[in-house]
């Protein structure tokens, strides 16, 4: 009796330890599978459009000490982002310039206006280091160029200059032998080219709207401020201000790997659990898109870089082929031109593939819209583009 409820014990614990292990166990594989669907969120970027206002002050360089020739100064523009890291814009910057002049311990001041349109390169530094992120707090970049500098208004600098003339040389009785003391004094309208470069910082507020701080230092000729250096005149701008986005800067993708379960066996011997598990990984879809400027059929040095995204990985995933389809803007142009536009679009980024990346012609598979065909985005020069699809 004694011995039959020992036994009896003893087969319960054995029965309630195979229980735990196998619930363990199946514990174990859900959680894997769990992490493994999670996966991640890639942002992909979009070209755009924007515009800026700013306002702040000037500083001249010039023989005063700093701040005695500040004025006020103003800035509007536009420009356009092509990748993360580059992009090009055109800038008015204009109001006030100032001047000054020290004839035996005398200072003599005087200003003019000015309009200087000027067109810069700009690099986004921290995209460039750190990768493209839109939800990123402050972004920071530099940015050169060159314009044209329209000044007008300079009686001032005239009326100093004459003044000068009859103090300096009172010697001479006839006015209109004195010479300038302004030696580079000017009237009327002057253009002259400047060069232009500095840096920025741009502070999200909302997903279109950025408020920012920029310093530029502005180079030109001698003969800007009237006066005689032998040397290039200068001012520096600090500009405060508000940057607004048109459209889209990104987009999402969700990038998670397919877990398929081919073969799953537990096999449960008296005293322990086994349990093996097979899985298969298959590749998730990864898709690229290529955009081309209105009614041009070449892939640019922009866009090539999502090009080689696609074939690398197609490289990695040897089993993947690739779907192009071509779009035109059917905003733009008649039909006729927009469907033989799409084509050459699609037929542009396989031959690419092809002949740059080596990717086999057999994994590729080439598409164009057609008149009944839908329009991929709803902003016209988006829908100029070639559409990848890996899979």
């Amino acid at each position: 009796m004694v011995k039959n409820q020992k036994l009896r014990k003893i087969t319960d614990m054995k029965i309630n330890k195979l229980f735990l292990s196998a619930s363990l166990a199946c514990c174990m594989a859900f959680t894997a599978n769990a992490q493994e669907a999670q996966g991640e969120t890639e942002y992909v970027f979009q070209p755009h459009w924007y515009a800026l206002g700013q306002v702040g002050m000037q500083e001249t360089l010039g023989e005063a000490s700093f701040g005695k020739l500040a004025a006020f100064n103003a800035q509007v523009g536009a420009g356009y982002h092509f990748t993360p890291v580059f992009g090009a814009r055109l800038v008015l910057n204009g109001w006030t310039s100032k001047g000054s002049i020290s004839i035996d311990g005398n200072r003599s001041n005087w200003k003019w206006n000015y309009l200087a349109p000027t067109a810069n390169i700009t690099v986004n530094l921290v995209n460039l280091f750190g990768g493209f992120n839109p939800n990123r707090l402050v972004n920071a970049g530099v940015f050169g160029g060159v314009g044209l500098n329209i000044a007008f208004s300079n009686s001032e600098a005239n009326n100093v200059n004459q003044a000068l003339k009859a103090s300096v040389y009172q010697s001479i009785e006839d006015p209109a032998a004195r010479p300038d003391v302004l030696h580079y004094v000017w009237n009327g309208t002057k253009t002259r080219v400047v060069g232009q470069f500095g840096a920025y910082v741009d502070v999200n507020v909302m997903p279109n709207l950025k408020v920012g701080l920029e310093l530029q230092a502005n180079v030109l000729p001698d003969r800007y401020n009237s006066k005689k250096a032998d040397n290039a005149d200068w001012y520096f701008n600090g500009l405060v201000g508000v940057k607004y986005i048109f459209g889209k800067t990104h987009t999402t993708r969700h990038k998670a790997k397919d877990v398929q379960i081919v073969e799953k066996i537990v096999e449960v011997p008296v005293e322990k659990v086994v349990v093996k598990e097979v899985v298969k990984e298959i590749p998730a879809p990864l898709a690229r898109d290529i955009f081309f400027k209105i009614s041009k059929t070449v892939v640019t040095k922009d866009e090539m870089y999502k090009v080689a995204e696609v074939a690398h990985y197609m490289k990695t995933n040897p089993s993947t082929k690739v779907t192009i389809t071509g779009y035109a803007d059917k905003g733009t142009g008649s039909m006729q031109l927009n469907l033989r536009l799409s084509a050459q679009r699609a037929e542009a980024v396989a031959k690419a593939l092809k002949d740059t990346y080596g990717i086999a012609a057999d994994r590729i598979t080439v598409k164009s819209m057609d008149e009944s065909a839908e329009q991929p985005y709803n902003t016209p020069e988006l829908n100029r583009v070639s559409i990848c699809v890996v899979k």
